[in-house]
């Protein structure tokens, strides 16, 4: 039985593998929306924000031999949980992460978090389009907001938790683009056109993760972007293609 890190469309891909492979296998998301899809390609689930220690209370009351990761690359808190769930109830723990895409360009500056981003954002101003979600959005209005010849544009997912959110932190409504990828680079261009952008934030997701297109409307643009490195976390056993993740599986199990 395998408990596995999901809520991304390459993790409910990798879920659907290892089920055709004929392994039983537990999906764990945190919306509703990830569970609805899981709940439409047949997949047992869970769904809710996990602690360490109830993840582990799970894995030894259900008897998981296996936990897999396959949580989105920037979901830091929910891979450093399972690590430590999977060490306390003695399981092994495997990790998917999306291939690494290396960058290079005049117009994109790599910074290694959040907070930087906004520190270099302050410095240059303008119509700035932040891609980075509503989770980290008050690290960028703390900063951004009311500074001179700067506006926000805060593009998230039309959620009613991401609108109060954005209520409270102040963002008006104008400045607000509620909608759900993925995006081609078309579209990414009529945006960052619409708004005047001068200035894009986003995060290194991966090519799944869809910041390709982000970037390459950015530059067809003329845009600068801000792109925020991914947490770098040791996950011991690691790989990038879901090959090596089921041989792995089947090299555990």
């Amino acid at each position: 039985m395998i408990f596995m890190l999901a809520g991304t469309s390459d993790a409910r891909n990798l879920a659907l593998e290892l089920q055709s492979a004929g392994h039983q296998v537990t999906a764990t998301v945190v919306t509703d929306s990830a569970a609805s899809s899981l709940t439409k390609a047949g997949l047992p689930h869970l769904v809710g924000r996990l602690t360490a220690e109830e993840m582990a209370t799970i894995l030894l009351e259900k008897g998981y031999q296996l936990v897999v990761d396959a949580s989105h690359p920037f979901a830091e808190e929910a891979s450093k949980n399972a690590m430590a769930a999977a060490e306390k109830a003695g399981v092994p723990y495997i990790r998917y992460e999306r291939a690494h895409e290396h960058y290079a360009h005049p117009l994109i500056t790599v910074v290694r978090d959040y907070e930087q981003a906004a520190q270099l954002a302050a410095t240059k101003r303008g119509v700035i389009m932040l891609t980075t979600g509503s989770k980290t959005l008050a690290t960028f209005t703390k900063v951004l907001q009311g500074l001179e010849n700067t506006r926000v544009i805060a593009r998230m997912l039309p959620r009613l938790d991401n609108m109060e959110k954005c209520e409270a932190l102040g963002v008006a409504q104008r400045d607000i683009v509620a909608i759900q990828g993925p995006f081609s680079k078309e579209l990414n261009e009529a945006l960052f056109r619409q708004y005047d952008v001068t200035l894009m934030i986003t995060k290194e997701s991966g090519k799944v993760g869809s910041v390709d297109e982000k970037l390459e409307a950015a530059l067809a643009c003329g845009i600068e972007t801000i792109l925020i490195a991914r947490p770098n976390i040791q996950y011991g056993q690691q790989y990038s293609t879901f090959e090596d993740i089921l041989r792995a599986v089947h090299n555990t199990l």
